[in-house]
This record gives C-alpha cells, sequence and structure tokens, in this order.
C-alpha cells in the first residue's frame, strides 16, 4: 500500500467510524486545532449525505421537523456508508432501518412513507422508453391475441400500503392540511409510473392489482382473460379486458406487445 493510499485510508475510516489514527497526519495550530481541522470534514461529510436523504424524502423531513430529521440523519449515515458513485442512490435502507429501530418501529407509518418516497425516486430516475400506440394494437392479427405478452415500461412499480400514506405525503409537500391518519386491515394496492416527466399513481382494485402482476410476470393476454373470466364471469371478462388494456396504453404503462 502506498503512503498517499493509507493516509487516504485513515482519513475514510475517521470520517466514517471516527478513528482517530489520522490525527498523526494533520497538524494543528492555536488558531484552528486539529480537532476543528478534522470536525470540518467530518461534519460536511454527515451534513451532505442528511442533505441527500432530505432530497429523496421531502415528505418524511417535513413530517419530523428539520431538528428531528437531522438527528434520524446522523444515526442514519453512522450506520449506512455510501458505497454509490453517485449521492442520488443514497438512503435505499432508510425504510428497513425505520422499521429496526426501536424509537422509530413504534410509529410504522414513518417506515411505510419512507418507501412510498424511495419508490417515488425510482419512479422518477428509471429509464425512458417510448410507449405503445393504441394504433399499433390494431395490427395485431386476431389469432395472436391470446398469446400476446406486454413489456411494461421501465418505471412502473407497485406497492401495497396500511396507512394513508399518498394522501399524507401530498399535503405535506404542498403544505395543506394533513389528513387524519388512518390504517387498513387489508392493504390498498398502488400503481406507481411516469409518464413524459411526471410521476404518476393510482391506487388499485385487486382484480388489476392481480391482473397487473400476473402481467408484469409474463402472463399472456390469453391467460389474462382467463382471470377476468374467473373474476368477473365469462359474459364480462372480454369488455373488461379491452377497458383494462386500454387504460394501460392510455397511461403509457406499456411499451412493446409481441405474441409468444
Amino acid at each position: 500500500m502506498s503512503e498517499l493510499a493509507r493516509v487516504q485510508g485513515e482519513f475514510q475510516e475517521y470520517l466514517l467510524r471516527g478513528t482517530r489514527a489520522i490525527e498523526a497526519e494533520v497538524v494543528g495550530s492555536a488558531r484552528v486545532p486539529l480537532e476543528t481541522r478534522l470536525g470540518i470534514y467530518a461534519g460536511a461529510y454527515g451534513s451532505r449525505l442528511t442533505d441527500a436523504l432530505a432530497a429523496s424524502y421531502p415528505a418524511l423531513a417535513a413530517l419530523l421537523g428539520e431538528e428531528d430529521f437531522r438527528i434520524l440523519g446522523a444515526h442514519y449515515v453512522r450506520a449506512h456508508d455510501s458505497r454509490y458513485f453517485s449521492i442520488r442512490d443514497y438512503g435505499g435502507e432508510l425504510e428497513a432501518f425505520l422499521g429496526e429501530q426501536a424509537d422509530y418501529a413504534e410509529v410504522p407509518l414513518l417506515a411505510e412513507l419512507a418507501r412510498w418516497e424511495w419508490t417515488l425516486c425510482a419512479v422518477f430516475d428509471a429509464a425512458d422508453a417510448a410507449p405503445l400506440s393504441a394504433a399499433a394494437l390494431t395490427r395485431v392479427a386476431p389469432a395472436d391475441w391470446a398469446r400476446l405478452r406486454f413489456t411494461w415500461h421501465p418505471s412502473v412499480r407497485r406497492l401495497a400500503l396500511r396507512w394513508n400514506v399518498p394522501q399524507l405525503w401530498r399535503a405535506l409537500l404542498e403544505n395543506a392540511a394533513r389528513p387524519e391518519l388512518v390504517v387498513v386491515a387489508e392493504p390498498i394496492e398502488w400503481l406507481l409510473w411516469r409518464q413524459d416527466l411526471r410521476s404518476c399513481f393510482r391506487s388499485l382494485e385487486s382484480g388489476e392489482a392481480a391482473l397487473l402482476d400476473a402481467a408484469s410476470a409474463g402472463g399472456s393476454f390469453g391467460e389474462l382473460c382467463e382471470l377476468l373470466a374467473a373474476l368477473h364471469g365469462t359474459e364480462r371478462a372480454p369488455g373488461e379486458a379491452a377497458a383494462l388494456l386500454a387504460g394501460w396504453v392510455g397511461a403509457g404503462l406499456i411499451v412493446a406487445a409481441a405474441a409468444a
């Protein structure tokens, strides 16, 4: 190991874990003591990572307030090193952290809000892809429809939430009146995606949620129709299938369809 690499390693260990070996390489003065010089970098490192967390979790930061969110950020930074080339990727373990730490686990809403906000980040940052047009579906041969399988936009995500987190999230970001917090026995299914540069989301009925999951797992259009027949009967199934597919295409959820 080179001398430079050794010093860099000791400095990194000081920033991450507070080890003191680097103190032998730093010269202090009466005006700026050694502790002050090192503290500038240590404070800046943690503060920058906490700022990154606040950028990814703005509603959580608003809910906790600046001081409490800074405390949360400091605890999280001590437990989680930044291992990413982009600081934008830092913070993905915050939901689990909130669920494991006693002070925060007592309020499960916090972890669910964190999951919601991190998923929205993933939706916004996902790769782009041209959506399938309704006109393209008109060119599918009738014999191919049952074998048709869909490719979904890279931004599409699914969540199941027990709390009314989306409504709380919107109120916090818009500085509006906060809704009464509600927790339900059966999770509510949510669909999230990006259309152009706008992140979108909506709740799902259990039937549509099951169909989306089946289609995302590679189920064919014929298999989706069979699921709909089981849910609504054979007479309603074709109309329901057509309406769902039209909605998915219109929202830009599907980027390709091919018989396989």
